[in-house]
């Protein structure tokens, strides 16, 4: 039972009230001064309670039971119906005739105020493809550049920092079946950059072994761009791109981001971005060829290619 914050009278001494005037044993006024309420409060429940015995005795709505200037239900149905159909709420309320606030209200009620209420969230289908190469993914990581040990190590965010340093750009990529990673630091995230890492991510993949049927980006612009286009027909390779605002179609870059940030990039107090750039072939080594992945059985991403003894060999260093 939620009683009000500031009530005196929980249903129990409500009843115990009433009763006590109702059977006599002290008048309104006697019950008033003992249960420290007006003479006016004992009567209203004394009328409850011979009304409606103990069911009478709890909290109601203050809701009235007539409401004039309610929005009608067919209204309400009408603005339900076009945000089903996705329009904003300014549209709407031009269209019904009504105020924007009163759309956001109805909208509160059905549980509709955002666009994302509209639909259930998708179940997350994980899907893996079968061989190494048939899919690799690609995404941008933008990095401050610093000089010195940055407020993420100190922890004071009046320390530490590099003021006009710039940015780097961490250009990654995934292997979806293998999980085989390979990451370059570049200047910048322009349509030049995505294409030399393209460039070269394949590359790192043919010295696997693997060749590279199609590639899956977001849809930034530097993978928008008729020079992404032209260097993926001129490497025999399908781009596939994701839906707009979902990013988790391209979760395994996303999370091997958040592997690198975790295990490379905060994992220790490097003293200048150089240093941290330097170790990022180190932490690429490691996530490939010794790093037990979860989603691998705990085996490394390399004993996904089955590599002979010689090969393994070869490739290691």
């Amino acid at each position: 039972m939620n009683i009000h914050k500031n009530a005196r009278l929980t249903p129990l001494r409500r009843e115990e009230m009433a009763l006590s005037v109702i059977e006599g044993a002290f008048s309104q006024a006697h019950a008033a001064r003992v249960y420290g309420v007006s003479a006016k409060i004992v009567a209203r429940w004394v009328e409850r309670y011979k009304a409606e015995g103990r069911a009478g005795m709890v909290d109601r709505s203050s809701r009235p039971a007539h409401m004039p200037q309610a929005t009608a239900v067919s209204i309400a149905e009408r603005i339900v119906a076009l945000r089903r159909q996705r329009w904003t709420g300014k549209h709407i309320a031009h269209e019904v005739g009504v105020s924007p606030a009163t759309v956001s209200r109805v909208l509160k009620r059905a549980g509709l105020s955002r666009l994302s209420d509209i639909e259930p969230a998708e179940p997350v289908r994980r899907y893996e493809r079968e061989h190494p190469g048939e899919m690799i993914h690609i995404d941008i990581k933008k990095l401050g550049r610093f000089s010195q040990v940055g407020h993420r190590i100190t922890g004071d965010p009046q320390k530490g920092k590099s003021r006009g340093a710039g940015w780097e750009f961490v250009h990654v990529c995934i292997d979806d079946a293998s999980r085989i990673a390979f990451s370059q630091i570049l200047p910048d995230e322009k349509k030049e950059s995505a294409v030399a890492f393209l460039k070269a991510a394949v590359a790192y993949y043919a010295s696997l072994g693997v060749s590279i049927a199609r590639v899956m980006t977001d849809n930034g612009s530097c993978y928008r761009s008729k020079a992404f286009a032209k260097a993926c027909r001129d490497l025999g390779l399908k781009h596939v791109r994701t839906r707009p605002y979902t990013p988790k179609t391209n979760g395994k870059a996303e999370r091997f981001i958040q592997t690198a940030l975790r295990e490379w990039a905060y994992a220790i107090a490097y003293p200048t971005s150089n240093h941290r750039a330097a170790e990022l072939p180190v932490c690429l080594h490691r996530y490939n060829w010794h790093r037990a992945h979860g989603s691998l059985k705990s085996k490394p991403p390399i004993s996904r290619l089955a590599l002979t003894e010689d090969n393994l060999l070869r490739l290691h260093s």
